[in-house]
């Protein structure tokens, strides 16, 4: 960065003896060069330094403080929201209403001080304008900053460097009204992930599950259970089998680590377009930093908590304070979020949505809404895990026509195995519902699968015998396959056994199927028009009442003949 003589270089003489006279030098030179020299040289003395930051009101070292743990300089649009602007006046202007006296901000204090210093860097997106402390100056602050922190414990001079991270938690406790109706402990994303395994084995598209289906496969592959789409047949296994605890630990420790889980690019209704890249497990592991300060299993309120983010932390995903070059698309309108002024559609949901996704899937957070509201308005953080601990230790229920019902605290590993011999009927809360086939006894005999596995996995954790009916109809699939088959099909009913005779000998006799009996036929699928035709052509006039699937003939009372 440059140093205090070059920053102050190209400032008139009158700005430099405004510095002056703050810091209270006397320049003696009235040429600029010779008293940019002068002033240099008094402001780089490090006991001069030391009584001028001393004397600072509390918000204007904090101002310092933030440059200074920032590497000593940052974006100058986001350090303008944090601490103000630093106007641009002229010098007739700034002569006239003697501006520097009257500063509107703490970055103009540091400013006319000559603390800071505006100007241009090269960035990997181009040249943008920071806010910077002058090289050397920026030494002595931290070494005079090291002195006072050794020889003075909770010295306000203290200026080593600190996390960005507050000792005190944003935001404010809960009220009543905002933690009116708490929601029911989730840990649901173990049983989303059992129902998206069973189908990605058996080859079939994922239902629709608690969470959407792409978040619960990112979850599963941070955790490298699924591998480039494919499910690891070792880490299926061992996660099915482990316990609540021990599963859910697995994903939390994953999800933190993972730089590919992309909590932004999941925004429901928004969509990123272009080859811009974030950095999501730096943004997460910032905003769990905020989060670890609350007290936990205390109530806290979550529109407070983003509005502290947005004053004190506004750029915690932005790289130089950057609101330019994401594009963001609005999926309602089309609209593109660019600029600060749509940091709550954005930056502000993308913290509601790890509060109200991830965190809470995971069971690390609960949350709360306000009375017959959706809205959540309150979290708590909690280290209770029985909601996770709880065994998996409940029977299912099989009725004698093949439909089975499970419920979630299931046995995971279990579930899975009987999903592959099932067809999916849709889930109910709390409950999982199936339904034994002969193709779905067909498709789990192609994959290795026996109905006497099926048999076994029942009978060992159904709550009640099993009917002896169905245990007969499995049994007999295995030996014989299906025995009995339910359709639908169009059926051709003709008022005589000639009629249907002579269809049989014109070129549409190849569309009919079955003979059902003298006067009735099958007529092929899509093959009705066909039949429709001939049947004209053969002079007699078709009925259509495929609604109830029957082409019906009757015969002509006056004459004989037959018409649909």
């Amino acid at each position: 960065m440059p140093d205090l003589t070059q920053s102050l270089q190209n400032r008139d003489i009158g700005h430099l003896r405004i510095v002056a006279g703050l810091w209270g030098v006397e320049l003696k030179s009235g040429e600029t060069d010779a008293a940019l020299n002068e002033l240099s040289t008094a402001m780089l003395n490090p006991k001069q330094v030391g009584e001028i930051v001393e004397a600072l009101p509390v918000e204007v070292k904090s101002a310092l403080r933030v440059l200074m743990e920032a590497g000593g300089k940052i974006q100058a649009a986001k350090y303008a929201r944090r601490f103000g602007e630093i106007r641009e006046v002229g010098p007739g202007r700034r002569d006239r209403e003697h501006v520097y006296l009257n500063p509107i901000s703490p970055a103009e204090i540091l400013f006319y001080l000559a603390l800071v210093a505006q100007a241009f860097f090269d960035t990997p997106s181009g040249a943008q304008e920071f806010t910077y402390i002058p090289d050397d100056l920026l030494g002595l602050l931290r070494h005079k900053g090291n002195e006072e922190h050794e020889g003075k414990e909770g010295s306000g001079m203290a200026f080593t460097p600190v996390a960005l991270e507050e000792s005190e938690p944003l935001g404010r406790p809960a009220s009543q009204k905002e933690r009116e109706h708490p929601l029911p402990v989730c840990d649901c994303l173990l049983d989303d992930a059992t129902t998206l395994l069973a189908a990605l084995r058996m080859g079939q598209q994922p239902p629709a599950t608690h969470i959407p289906v792409r978040v619960v496969t990112e979850f599963l592959s941070a955790a490298k259970i699924i591998v480039d789409g494919i499910p690891q047949i070792e880490p299926v296994r061992d996660f099915l089998e482990a316990q609540r605890e021990t599963a859910l630990e697995e994903l939390i420790n994953a999800w933190k680590e993972s730089e590919s889980f992309n909590e932004l690019r999941q925004l429901p209704g928004l969509l990123c377009e272009g080859e811009w890249t974030n950095q999501p497990q730096v943004t997460r592991e910032f905003l769990l930093n905020l989060l670890d300060v609350i007290p936990e299993n205390k109530w806290w309120s979550l529109p407070a908590f983003l509005r502290a983010i947005k004053e004190k932390f506004p750029d915690y995903q932005r790289p130089a304070g950057d609101y330019d070059s994401w594009f963001i698309k609005r999926e309602a309108d089309g609209v593109y979020l660019r600029g600060f002024t749509h940091w709550e559609a954005v930056d502000g949901a993308l913290i509601h949505y790890l509060v109200t996704g991830p965190l809470f899937w995971l069971g690390i957070i609960e949350l709360a809404t306000l009375t017959d509201r959706e809205a959540v308005t309150a979290f708590r953080i909690t280290n209770n895990k029985s909601h996770t601990t709880n065994a998996e230790a409940s029977k299912l229920h099989v009725s004698s026509q093949g439909k089975i019902s499970v419920p979630r605290l299931f046995p995971r590993a279990k579930r899975y195995q009987i999903a592959r011999f099932c067809e999916w009927d849709e889930a109910k809360e709390e409950e999982y519902r199936y339904r034994v086939t002969p193709s779905s006894l067909k498709k789990a005999s192609e994959q290795g699968l026996k109905v006497g596995q099926l048999l076994s996995l029942l009978a060992k954790n159904a709550a009640a015998e099993i009917a002896p009916a169905f245990v007969k109809a499995l049994k007999r699939w295995e030996l014989r396959g299906t025995e009995a088959r339910v359709e639908v099909q169009t059926i051709l009913k003709v008022g005589s056994p000639e009629v249907l005779d002579g269809l049989r000998k014109t070129k549409a006799g190849r569309f009919l199927g079955e003979a059902l009996g003298p006067v009735t036929a099958v007529i092929k699928p899509g093959a009705q028009a066909k039949v429709l035709a001939a049947l004209a052509e053969m002079g007699l006039m078709a009925e259509d009442e495929t609604k109830e699937d029957i082409i019906a003939i009757e015969p002509n009372q006056a004459n004989g003949d037959s018409h649909v």
